[in-house]
């Protein structure tokens, strides 16, 4: 296993990276002004889920089979590209009433808040590209096998990137009491919440394999 300088190392390495909002924070971020800390918690556990989808294929060996196939790299992405732009339409699509009142409009389900977030990690190829190119330069090849130390790696990074998602969910549902106390306002965080979506598949298209 790694040192515990190299594992401080990799913590101070990986929060310096957590703290930059990318395509995951924002999801979690859109989910938890849209329905509150509950469903903003809940798509962080869902998209750590998807994380750790990538952490095992990583310490199996499969991320280098995405890396290396130009067909399965875009398969993965363009699948994850169609499921945004459906989240994205869907939400601008929704019908909504107009008015002040504060009626609670019906919410999506705990379940399908974690599966989304979920989906929405595992179908983004650049996250395992990501743990396939930084994973193993923190490994130490003579401390044993290198499988089970970025399956080390990978869970440290997890529970990390859990409690800095987790921050970003309370501080947006804080933030967002207010504006969900209106019809019309959480019709204007829907059609924010699609643009989102839709901006996300902007950005995977835009990426360069």
């Amino acid at each position: 296993m790694p040192d515990v300088a190299t594992l401080a190392l990799f913590c101070a390495f990986t929060l310096g990276l957590l703290v930059v909002p990318g395509p995951a924070v924002l999801y979690i971020v859109t989910r938890s002004v849209a329905q509150g800390r509950g469903a903003g918690l809940v798509s962080v556990l869902g998209v750590h889920a998807g994380s750790v989808v990538h952490v095992a294929a990583a310490a199996l060996g499969l991320s280098a089979l995405l890396a290396a196939s130009a067909t399965a790299y875009a398969v993965v992405k363009w699948g994850g590209i169609a499921y945004l732009v459906w989240l994205g339409v869907r939400n601008l699509v929704r019908r909504g009433g107009g008015g002040e009142e504060a009626v609670e409009p019906p919410a999506q389900s705990k379940r399908r808040l974690f599966w989304e977030g979920a989906v929405v990690n595992v179908l983004n190829p650049k996250t395992a590209i990501f743990f396939l190119a930084l994973l193993p330069q923190f490994t130490v090849p003579a401390a044993g096998p290198v499988g089970p130390q970025i399956l080390l790696l990978g869970l440290l990074w997890i529970v990390l990137g859990m409690a800095s998602d987790g921050t970003y969910a309370m501080l947006a549902s804080a933030l967002a009491g207010r504006l969900r106390a209106s019809r019309r306002a959480r019709r204007r965080l829907e059609v924010g919440s699609g643009v989102v979506y839709l901006g996300l598949a902007a950005w995977l298209t835009a990426e360069k394999a």
